[in-house]
Protein backbone atom coordinates (compact mmCIF):
# COMPACT_ATOMS: atom_id res chain seq x y z
CA UNK A 1 0.00 0.00 0.00
CA UNK A 2 1.33 3.17 -1.03
CA UNK A 3 1.86 6.19 1.38
CA UNK A 4 -1.01 8.26 0.00
CA UNK A 5 -3.10 5.50 1.01
CA UNK A 6 -1.99 4.87 4.57
CA UNK A 7 -1.65 8.30 5.89
CA UNK A 8 -4.28 10.15 7.36
CA UNK A 9 -4.08 13.72 7.37
CA UNK A 10 -5.13 15.17 10.82
CA UNK A 11 -7.80 18.09 11.38
CA UNK A 12 -7.78 18.84 7.31
CA UNK A 13 -10.57 20.52 6.86
CA UNK A 14 -10.32 22.76 9.58
CA UNK A 15 -6.79 23.11 9.35
CA UNK A 16 -6.92 24.70 5.73
CA UNK A 17 -10.64 26.20 6.66
CA UNK A 18 -8.71 28.88 9.07
CA UNK A 19 -5.24 29.00 7.39
CA UNK A 20 -6.40 30.14 3.90
CA UNK A 21 -8.04 33.35 3.65
CA UNK A 22 -6.82 34.95 -0.02
CA UNK A 23 -7.13 32.42 -2.95
CA UNK A 24 -3.87 35.07 -4.11
CA UNK A 25 -1.49 34.57 -0.96
CA UNK A 26 1.81 32.97 -0.45
CA UNK A 27 0.91 30.04 2.36
CA UNK A 28 3.46 28.01 4.13
CA UNK A 29 3.29 23.75 4.63
CA UNK A 30 6.01 23.84 7.36
CA UNK A 31 5.22 20.07 7.56
CA UNK A 32 4.35 18.52 4.18
CA UNK A 33 4.55 14.85 5.20
CA UNK A 34 2.48 12.78 2.73
CA UNK A 35 1.22 16.21 1.56
CA UNK A 36 -2.68 16.14 2.77
CA UNK A 37 -2.91 19.45 3.61
CA UNK A 38 -0.75 20.50 1.24
CA UNK A 39 -2.86 19.36 -1.85
CA UNK A 40 -5.76 20.78 0.10
CA UNK A 41 -4.13 24.20 0.48
CA UNK A 42 -3.43 24.43 -3.54
CA UNK A 43 -6.94 23.47 -4.20
CA UNK A 44 -7.95 26.25 -2.25
CA UNK A 45 -5.59 28.62 -4.14
CA UNK A 46 -6.14 30.25 -7.54
CA UNK A 47 -3.57 30.67 -10.21
CA UNK A 48 -1.79 33.52 -8.54
CA UNK A 49 -1.75 31.60 -5.08
CA UNK A 50 2.33 30.16 -3.92
CA UNK A 51 2.70 27.54 -1.58
CA UNK A 52 5.90 26.86 -0.22
CA UNK A 53 6.80 23.44 1.88
CA UNK A 54 9.01 22.46 4.19
CA UNK A 55 10.56 18.63 5.98
CA UNK A 56 13.10 17.18 7.13
CA UNK A 57 12.85 13.82 5.98
CA UNK A 58 14.12 13.21 1.98
CA UNK A 59 11.03 10.63 1.89
CA UNK A 60 8.83 13.62 2.25
CA UNK A 61 10.79 15.79 -0.41
CA UNK A 62 11.16 13.19 -3.23
CA UNK A 63 7.15 12.70 -2.30
CA UNK A 64 6.19 16.29 -3.12
CA UNK A 65 8.18 16.51 -6.03
CA UNK A 66 6.00 13.16 -7.25
CA UNK A 67 2.95 14.69 -6.56
CA UNK A 68 3.24 17.96 -6.86
CA UNK A 69 6.44 19.20 -8.95
CA UNK A 70 4.20 20.24 -12.55
CA UNK A 71 2.67 22.56 -10.00
CA UNK A 72 3.83 26.29 -10.87
CA UNK A 73 1.92 27.55 -7.64
CA UNK A 74 4.19 24.91 -5.31
CA UNK A 75 8.07 24.45 -4.03
CA UNK A 76 9.51 22.66 -1.87
CA UNK A 77 12.45 22.87 0.30
CA UNK A 78 14.40 20.00 2.25
CA UNK A 79 15.40 21.18 6.26
CA UNK A 80 13.79 22.06 8.90
CA UNK A 81 10.97 24.57 9.86
CA UNK A 82 12.92 26.44 11.96
CA UNK A 83 15.38 27.72 8.80
CA UNK A 84 11.65 29.63 8.16
CA UNK A 85 13.21 33.08 7.90
CA UNK A 86 15.70 31.66 5.65
CA UNK A 87 13.84 30.15 3.10
CA UNK A 88 11.38 33.02 2.98
CA UNK A 89 14.25 35.55 2.04
CA UNK A 90 15.24 33.22 -0.25
CA UNK A 91 11.63 32.71 -2.16
CA UNK A 92 11.75 37.07 -2.05
CA UNK A 93 11.67 37.75 -5.51
CA UNK A 94 14.79 39.88 -5.76
CA UNK A 95 16.63 37.97 -2.74
CA UNK A 96 17.12 40.95 -0.74
CA UNK A 97 14.17 41.19 1.52
CA UNK A 98 12.26 37.88 3.12
CA UNK A 99 8.46 37.75 1.48
CA UNK A 100 5.42 38.09 3.62
CA UNK A 101 3.13 35.39 3.93
CA UNK A 102 -0.52 34.92 4.10
CA UNK A 103 -0.37 32.20 6.57
CA UNK A 104 1.76 29.23 8.01
CA UNK A 105 0.89 25.65 9.20
CA UNK A 106 2.59 23.11 11.28
CA UNK A 107 1.67 19.71 11.76
CA UNK A 108 3.78 18.67 14.13
CA UNK A 109 4.77 15.11 15.35
CA UNK A 110 5.71 12.12 13.39
CA UNK A 111 3.66 10.78 10.04
CA UNK A 112 2.02 7.81 9.60
CA UNK A 113 4.51 6.28 7.12
CA UNK A 114 7.20 7.21 9.22
CA UNK A 115 5.77 5.14 11.66
CA UNK A 116 4.97 2.09 9.80
CA UNK A 117 8.07 2.16 7.91
CA UNK A 118 10.39 -0.54 10.36
CA UNK A 119 13.10 0.78 8.81
CA UNK A 120 13.12 4.48 10.08
CA UNK A 121 12.54 2.92 13.86
CA UNK A 122 9.91 5.39 15.05
CA UNK A 123 7.42 2.59 16.38
CA UNK A 124 7.42 0.71 19.03
CA UNK A 125 4.85 -1.96 17.39
CA UNK A 126 6.86 -2.81 14.45
CA UNK A 127 11.18 -4.15 15.03
CA UNK A 128 13.64 -2.35 12.65
CA UNK A 129 16.66 -0.66 13.21
CA UNK A 130 16.96 2.22 15.84
CA UNK A 131 16.92 5.11 14.16
CA UNK A 132 14.21 7.83 14.95
CA UNK A 133 15.71 10.71 12.69
CA UNK A 134 13.10 12.09 10.77
CA UNK A 135 16.29 12.77 8.33
CA UNK A 136 18.43 9.82 7.95
CA UNK A 137 21.16 11.23 6.44
CA UNK A 138 21.88 14.01 9.43
CA UNK A 139 22.50 13.93 13.12
CA UNK A 140 23.19 11.27 15.41
CA UNK A 141 20.46 8.01 15.32
CA UNK A 142 18.82 6.77 18.52
CA UNK A 143 20.72 4.25 19.28
CA UNK A 144 23.91 5.79 18.63
CA UNK A 145 22.76 8.58 21.22
CA UNK A 146 21.57 5.75 23.82
CA UNK A 147 25.20 3.73 23.10
CA UNK A 148 27.33 6.77 24.66
CA UNK A 149 24.93 8.93 26.55
CA UNK A 150 24.89 9.50 30.72
CA UNK A 151 22.36 7.49 32.50
CA UNK A 152 21.22 11.20 34.05
CA UNK A 153 20.86 12.75 30.68
CA UNK A 154 18.56 9.90 29.51
CA UNK A 155 16.28 10.14 32.34
CA UNK A 156 16.44 13.89 32.03
CA UNK A 157 14.64 13.35 28.47
CA UNK A 158 12.55 10.56 29.50
CA UNK A 159 11.24 12.48 32.30
CA UNK A 160 10.93 16.55 30.88
CA UNK A 161 10.44 15.38 27.19
CA UNK A 162 8.12 12.30 27.46
CA UNK A 163 6.35 13.00 30.90
CA UNK A 164 7.74 9.05 31.97
CA UNK A 165 7.27 8.58 35.36
CA UNK A 166 9.66 5.73 35.40
CA UNK A 167 12.36 7.87 33.90
CA UNK A 168 15.11 6.51 36.36
CA UNK A 169 14.19 3.06 36.04
CA UNK A 170 14.51 3.04 32.19
CA UNK A 171 17.61 4.79 32.49
CA UNK A 172 19.12 2.28 34.42
CA UNK A 173 17.49 -0.15 32.89
CA UNK A 174 19.27 1.06 29.53
CA UNK A 175 22.45 1.34 30.89
CA UNK A 176 22.99 -1.60 32.59
CA UNK A 177 21.60 -3.23 29.51
CA UNK A 178 23.58 -1.68 26.80
CA UNK A 179 27.10 -2.88 28.89
CA UNK A 180 25.87 -6.25 28.05
CA UNK A 181 24.59 -5.81 24.14
CA UNK A 182 23.94 -3.06 21.85
CA UNK A 183 20.74 -1.84 21.63
CA UNK A 184 20.03 -1.25 17.85
CA UNK A 185 16.36 -2.50 17.33
CA UNK A 186 13.19 -0.89 18.39
CA UNK A 187 11.91 -4.36 19.42
CA UNK A 188 15.07 -4.55 22.08
CA UNK A 189 14.49 -1.34 23.05
CA UNK A 190 10.75 -1.67 23.73
CA UNK A 191 11.34 -4.70 25.62
CA UNK A 192 13.83 -2.95 27.99
CA UNK A 193 11.71 -0.13 29.21
CA UNK A 194 8.66 -2.21 29.30
CA UNK A 195 10.45 -4.23 32.12
CA UNK A 196 11.56 -1.36 33.59
CA UNK A 197 8.04 0.15 33.42
CA UNK A 198 5.82 -1.18 36.66
CA UNK A 199 2.82 -0.03 36.42
CA UNK A 200 1.55 -0.15 32.84
CA UNK A 201 -1.65 2.01 31.75
CA UNK A 202 -4.60 0.97 30.39
CA UNK A 203 -4.82 1.39 27.14
CA UNK A 204 -1.23 2.31 26.40
CA UNK A 205 1.77 0.36 25.42
CA UNK A 206 4.35 1.07 28.04
CA UNK A 207 6.82 2.32 26.19
CA UNK A 208 4.92 5.25 24.20
CA UNK A 209 6.38 7.75 26.24
CA UNK A 210 9.79 6.56 26.87
CA UNK A 211 9.90 7.00 22.53
CA UNK A 212 7.61 9.66 22.49
CA UNK A 213 10.75 11.27 24.08
CA UNK A 214 13.76 10.13 22.52
CA UNK A 215 12.16 11.14 19.24
CA UNK A 216 11.36 14.56 19.98
CA UNK A 217 15.17 14.56 21.17
CA UNK A 218 17.07 13.16 18.28
CA UNK A 219 14.97 15.58 16.17
CA UNK A 220 15.10 18.99 18.31
CA UNK A 221 11.38 18.89 18.16
CA UNK A 222 10.61 21.41 20.89
CA UNK A 223 13.56 23.54 19.69
CA UNK A 224 13.07 22.99 16.29
CA UNK A 225 9.45 24.95 17.62
CA UNK A 226 10.75 27.30 19.86
CA UNK A 227 12.93 28.95 17.35
CA UNK A 228 10.38 28.93 14.50
CA UNK A 229 7.49 30.84 16.59
CA UNK A 230 9.29 34.22 16.28
CA UNK A 231 10.02 33.55 12.42
CA UNK A 232 6.05 32.68 11.87
CA UNK A 233 5.18 36.31 13.73
CA UNK A 234 7.82 38.38 11.47
CA UNK A 235 7.06 36.57 8.63
CA UNK A 236 3.27 37.10 8.26
CA UNK A 237 1.51 39.47 7.08
CA UNK A 238 -0.62 41.83 8.83
CA UNK A 239 -4.26 39.70 8.35
CA UNK A 240 -1.96 36.34 8.11
CA UNK A 241 -2.67 33.42 10.39
CA UNK A 242 -0.53 30.61 12.04
CA UNK A 243 -2.37 27.52 12.27
CA UNK A 244 -0.55 24.66 14.63
CA UNK A 245 -1.81 21.23 15.01
CA UNK A 246 0.26 19.40 17.92
CA UNK A 247 0.11 16.09 19.40
CA UNK A 248 2.41 16.76 22.94
CA UNK A 249 1.41 18.60 25.33
CA UNK A 250 4.64 20.59 25.48
CA UNK A 251 4.05 21.48 22.04
CA UNK A 252 0.55 22.51 22.85
CA UNK A 253 1.80 24.72 25.97
CA UNK A 254 4.64 26.33 23.86
CA UNK A 255 2.39 27.42 21.27
CA UNK A 256 -0.32 28.53 23.70
CA UNK A 257 2.37 30.74 25.60
CA UNK A 258 3.33 32.07 22.43
CA UNK A 259 0.20 33.46 21.54
CA UNK A 260 -0.97 34.57 25.25
CA UNK A 261 2.46 36.71 25.39
CA UNK A 262 1.96 38.40 21.86
CA UNK A 263 -1.84 39.09 22.88
CA UNK A 264 -0.51 40.69 25.97
CA UNK A 265 2.42 43.01 23.84
CA UNK A 266 5.46 43.92 24.90
CA UNK A 267 6.71 43.36 28.88
CA UNK A 268 7.22 47.26 30.08
CA UNK A 269 8.58 48.31 33.34
CA UNK A 270 5.64 48.19 36.47
CA UNK A 271 4.55 51.71 36.41
CA UNK A 272 5.54 53.13 33.35
CA UNK A 273 2.35 55.24 32.16
CA UNK A 274 2.01 53.84 28.74
CA UNK A 275 -1.42 54.64 27.19
CA UNK A 276 -3.16 51.92 26.20
CA UNK A 277 -3.29 52.51 22.29
CA UNK A 278 0.66 52.28 22.23
CA UNK A 279 0.69 49.04 23.14
CA UNK A 280 1.64 47.02 20.85
CA UNK A 281 -0.35 43.28 20.54
CA UNK A 282 0.93 41.55 17.50
CA UNK A 283 -1.53 38.53 17.33
CA UNK A 284 -4.70 37.77 18.66
CA UNK A 285 -6.17 34.59 19.03
CA UNK A 286 -8.79 33.22 16.87
CA UNK A 287 -11.95 30.61 18.72
CA UNK A 288 -10.73 28.11 21.04
CA UNK A 289 -8.29 24.95 20.48
CA UNK A 290 -9.75 22.67 17.98
CA UNK A 291 -9.74 18.99 18.54
CA UNK A 292 -10.35 15.89 16.11
CA UNK A 293 -14.50 15.14 16.29
CA UNK A 294 -15.69 11.78 16.80
CA UNK A 295 -15.49 10.80 13.15
CA UNK A 296 -12.03 11.70 12.45
CA UNK A 297 -11.28 9.70 15.80
CA UNK A 298 -12.95 6.58 14.15
CA UNK A 299 -11.12 6.97 10.94
CA UNK A 300 -7.92 8.02 12.42
CA UNK A 301 -7.02 7.08 16.36
CA UNK A 302 -4.06 8.07 16.00
CA UNK A 303 -5.74 11.96 15.58
CA UNK A 304 -6.82 11.23 19.78
CA UNK A 305 -3.91 13.87 20.86
CA UNK A 306 -4.00 16.27 18.23
CA UNK A 307 -4.89 19.80 19.41
CA UNK A 308 -5.03 22.84 16.70
CA UNK A 309 -4.60 26.61 17.92
CA UNK A 310 -5.02 29.42 15.41
CA UNK A 311 -3.62 33.05 15.51
CA UNK A 312 -3.41 36.12 13.23
CA UNK A 313 -1.08 38.53 13.01
CA UNK A 314 -2.65 42.30 13.83
CA UNK A 315 0.08 44.38 14.11
CA UNK A 316 3.93 45.01 13.76
CA UNK A 317 6.27 44.15 16.39
CA UNK A 318 7.93 47.53 17.36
Amino acid sequence: MSDRVKHATVLQGEAVEALVTDPDGFYVDGTFGRGGHARAILARLSAEGRLLAIDKDPAAYRAAREMFGDDPRFDIVQGSFARLGQFLKRAAADGDEPVRVQGVLLDLGVSSPQLDEPERGFSFLRDGPLDMRMDPDSGVSASEWLASADEQDIAWVLKNLGEERFARSMARAVVEQRQQTPITRTAQLADIVAAANPAWEKGKHPATRAFQAIRIYINSELDDLQAVLDDILDGLAVGGRMVIISFHSLEDRMVKRFVRAQEKGELLPKGLPVPEKDIVRPMRSVGKAIKPGQPELDANPRARSAVMRVAEKIAERG
